[in-house]
């Protein structure tokens, strides 16, 4: 069964929603709220990594995140902690984070590698190639697939080569991170090519502005909602691990009619 991710940005610059969950107290009942509507694992970031994003000091993150995640572990929730920063990840983890969702999947803190192995925390590894600043200039395939499926599979031999757990190990190919919107297409495309890895697989296209696209003009982040549903669909009938969504109500009811279609294939 596809898990739901929700998403919660303890940020005032994230692109969709920075600065709604700023606050601790409305932190903590927002994710308490997707929980609610179907979420089981809150991911919870301090620092937005939408193209052009400033970076944020580790003790500044921590500040945002820490307290929040304390409080979620302290009520039962499964939490993940959206961070480059190994000191960052090692906090979370004191603090009952069950995951490390690292979008540079280990390239940007050459002591994360280290922090994973000593926490024993899942691990989320995300197809990185570089900062926020510069990422849409490193948007170059001939294969898509192929090359992003091959620098995944370099930084999964790294971190085991390292001594980390490969049960630990889950994989992100990355969506708009360093990738127009026909390579995301791609990518999503040729999921089972990522499958093939033989680790789980997190997909996350909540609200990205490749979907915007299809979408009217002048149409919101929220708005790319509905399409992020239907890729909640289609990932999961390619046997996704989970999806990493904004909005849980509507990717909750889209998995829910892909059990339903799948147990009508069943009979």
């Amino acid at each position: 069964m596809t898990l739901i991710m929700g998403v919660l940005n303890v940020t005032p610059d994230s692109f969709s929603d920075g600065g709604l969950w700023l606050e601790p107290g409305a932190a903590i009942d927002h994710a308490v709220e997707l929980v609610e509507q179907g979420a089981d694992i809150i991911d919870v970031g301090g620092e937005s990594t939408r193209p052009g994003a400033h970076h944020v000091d580790p003790v500044d993150e921590q500040a945002r995140v820490i307290p929040v995640i304390r409080a979620l572990a302290g009520r039962g929730i499964t939490v993940s902690v959206d961070t480059m920063h190994a000191s960052t990840a090692r906090a979370a983890a004191d603090a009952g984070a069950a995951i490390i969702n690292d979008v540079s999947g280990g390239l940007a803190d050459p002591e994360m590698p280290a922090a994973v192995l000593d926490t024993g925390l899942q691990y989320v590894v995300m197809h990185w190639r570089g900062q926020s600043d510069t990422m849409d200039s490193l948007a170059h395939y001939t294969d898509t697939t192929a090359e992003v499926r091959a620098e995944l599979s370099t930084r999964l031999t790294d971190l085991v080569q390292r001594g980390v757990d490969p049960s630990k190990l889950i994989i992100d190919p990355g969506l708009g991170f360093s990738k127009t919107a026909e390579h995301n297409w791609q990518v999503l495309g040729n999921l089972r090519a990522f499958e093939t890895l033989g680790y789980p697989v997190l997909i996350g296209a909540s609200r990205k502005r490749f979907l915007g696209s299809l979408l009217p003009a002048g149409a919101t982040a929220a708005d790319r909602d509905a399409p992020t549903a239907v890729i909640s669909a289609l990932a999961a009938q390619a046997g996704v691990w989970a999806v990493r969504v904004h909005d849980v109500v509507s990717t909750s009811l889209a998995l829910e009619v892909v059990r339903a279609w799948q147990a009508g294939t069943d009979d």
